[in-house]
């Protein structure tokens, strides 16, 4: 059974790049994965993905290891130096263990050895497509973070640091030389901005955006909200 990717909607709009040198295997995938209702765009080499690829389309990427000119190998670590996250299943019809794990370190999702079984594909593409999405959705969630955080004030990002850092009211207004009253006004005026419903969520966020370390965190004091 086809593995079903989080939001159906989302899977409407994904894209499935297949790059083959072999001609047949290219109208093989296609049909394959058209037969689900995935679209499709093929290419007969890396050159010609790059040329056409924009780096922003939602999806996954079909990727022969070993073709004429830039190997599939090549053409991962490319993507990867351009900070494409686009996910990648290598296929290979010369597959061996040492080459299946330099392709998994180099960052792709998985291998797959020709000839491989219609269904194992379609269930790793799901699975590929799943992992695009929730990594657009992080990337929507961090730029919306960083929206709001570039609307608080600079006394109030100062206040935030140190707040997520685990300090408490008190030390903060000792640190800032403020009144402890003047830091619990700005504290409320940062978790509203942020949209930040308790501290720990603030946290979050913070270690999202780079603000925090997760080791900055580790003991939060929580006994002032």
């Amino acid at each position: 059974m086809t593995q079903a990717v989080t939001d159906p909607n989302a899977a409407s709009t994904a894209t499935v790049f297949v790059v083959d040198d072999d001609p047949s295997m290219r109208d093989s995938l296609r049909w394959l994965i058209e037969s689900i209702g995935l679209n499709v765009e093929a290419f007969a080499n890396a050159d010609a993905f790059m040329e056409q690829f924009s780096g922003d389309v939602p999806g996954c990427l079909v990727l022969d290891v070993r073709m004429p000119g830039t190997s599939g190998m090549e053409l991962l670590d490319s993507l990867k130096a351009r900070g494409v996250e686009l996910p990648i299943i290598m296929i290979s019809g010369h597959g061996d263990v040492p080459m299946a794990v330099q392709a998994l370190k180099h960052g792709a999702l998985d291998f797959l050895e020709k000839p491989f079984r219609d269904q194992e594909l379609l269930e790793q593409i799901g699975r590929a497509i799943e992992v695009d999405q929730g990594r657009r959705k992080q990337a929507e969630s961090v730029s919306g973070i960083r929206g709001r955080l570039e609307k608080l004030t600079p006394r109030e990002q100062e206040v935030m640091e140190l707040v997520v850092a685990g300090y408490a009211n008190k030390q903060v207004a000792a640190k800032l030389g403020l009144s402890e009253k003047t830091i619990e006004v700005h504290r409320s005026r940062v978790m509203s901005k942020m949209r930040a419903k308790t501290l720990p969520c603030l946290v979050k966020m913070a270690i999202a955006v780079g603000v925090a370390e997760a080791t900055d965190c580790a003991e939060q004091d929580t006994s002032t909200i």
